[in-house]
């Protein structure tokens, strides 16, 4: 990663049975969920647990996401998810993640973009209830590992 790219973070998840729609793929509303699980744990990797968070005053709020599907997916399917956060000199700032099948369900390797979602997250300070107004500095200071959250915003 060089200074000016986003910080990337990868997560695998297995598809499950539960997670599939009449249709016999992958519920619309599970890609949100396999986001939101790679930008925990990608706030996790950097020190920026719930609870973690909570004891600086802080926690992280979603604004807004919207998910573009590419590709079904279904049970027993292995998916890596990616985490990109971008800051600017904005309150908010970008979660971007790709959902990629790795695996089908016979285990066979195969590499297909399966959907892209794009997240708008804030930083709300406890005490106030609002937005900070420099999420990357509040962030870092807080993280134990800020590499993981990128470059300062330009």
């Amino acid at each position: 990663m060089s200074a000016d790219q986003p910080a990337r973070f990868v997560v695998r998840i297995g598809v499950r049975s539960y997670e599939m729609d009449v249709n016999g793929h992958v519920n619309h509303a599970v890609y949100h969920q396999y986001a939101e699980h790679a930008r925990m744990e990608h706030f996790r990797a950097s020190g920026l647990s719930e609870h973690a968070l909570a004891g600086h005053g802080l926690t992280v709020v979603l604004l807004s996401t919207t998910v573009h599907f590419r590709a079904e997916l279904r049970a027993g399917e292995t998916l890596e998810v990616d985490s990109e956060i971008t800051f600017t000199r904005r309150k908010p700032f970008t979660m971007s993640h790709r959902i990629r099948r790795i695996a089908d369900a016979a285990g066979n390797p195969v590499d297909d973009l399966a959907a892209e979602a794009q997240c708008t997250m804030g930083v709300l300070d406890l005490g106030t209830r609002r937005l900070v107004a420099d999420p990357y500095t509040r962030l870092r200071a807080a993280a134990t590992d800020g590499a993981l959250l990128g470059p300062a915003p330009g």
